[in-house]
């Protein structure tokens, strides 16, 4: 899987002035990650990487043997940031079954934690690749298992909490899949009756305020964090 594309000669030699020593391997992986979400895997490829970064090519194989090994570090990340996210979140204690629904939603769907557009990146990919598609099927099975088990913990019987598991990943995933527009407002008007569906039991007032606070503080310090990039950058 390395790439064969060739780069003209004398535009090559313009760019060795900044070469291993003026990139990472983190800066390779980024602008990958970046690329793999905007464009697609298809544009995951080093020249186009290294015109990104400003870079020669030869850079690359600095860091990395070919190709193929960026793409499994790619896919290695995707696991263990949003994979194994959502496996935490799903096992963090709470006093009740809503508030541990609340704490899975606020982090898989506030912004800034769990990585929607490049969850969505690495489906697409694996509509192109049998080992991506294996790696996101073996991805959904954790996932789900980790929620079951979350249900369990509250009592719930094995098979009612397997397929409570699913309603709950289908549910959220497919606001995610679907791209719907509603703000935050809209959906928090509505986690009473949310909480209930998913769980089968009535949400407090205290439960449903506790939502409302996990998901807005996350919107805050995604707020923040963003203002900050944008001052380091200015």
């Amino acid at each position: 899987m390395t790439d064969t594309v060739q780069e003209p000669a004398e535009t090559e030699g313009k760019r060795r002035g900044r070469g291993p020593g003026r990139t990472s391997r983190e800066d390779w992986l980024k602008v990958a990650l970046e690329t793999l979400v905007s464009e697609g895997i298809d544009r995951v490829r080093v020249l186009d990487l290294a015109r990104k970064l400003a870079c020669a090519r030869s850079s690359f194989y600095w860091y990395f043997k070919n190709r193929a090994e960026l793409l499994e570090e790619l896919l290695e990340y995707w696991q263990q940031h949003n994979t194994q996210l959502l496996i935490a979140a799903a096992r963090r204690e709470a006093a009740t079954i809503n508030l541990a629904v609340a704490q899975l939603i606020a982090s898989w769907a506030a912004p800034g934690e769990f990585d929607i557009p490049l969850d969505l990146a690495v489906r697409d990919w694996a509509r192109r690749s049998a080992t991506v598609r294996r790696a996101v099927d073996q991805s959904d099975a954790q996932r789900i298992e980790a929620f079951a088990e979350m249900f369990r913990r509250y009592g719930y019987p094995a098979s009612e909490a397997e397929v409570r598991a699913q309603i709950l990943y289908f549910h959220q995933f497919g606001y995610d899949a679907l791209g719907r527009r509603e703000s935050w407002d809209e959906r928090l008007a509505r986690s009473r009756d949310y909480l209930y569906c998913l769980t089968g039991r009535q949400a407090s007032d205290a439960e449903v305020q506790a939502l409302a606070d996990l998901v807005r503080a996350n919107l805050a310090r995604h707020k923040t964090g963003r203002s900050r990039r944008r001052q380091v950058q200015d």
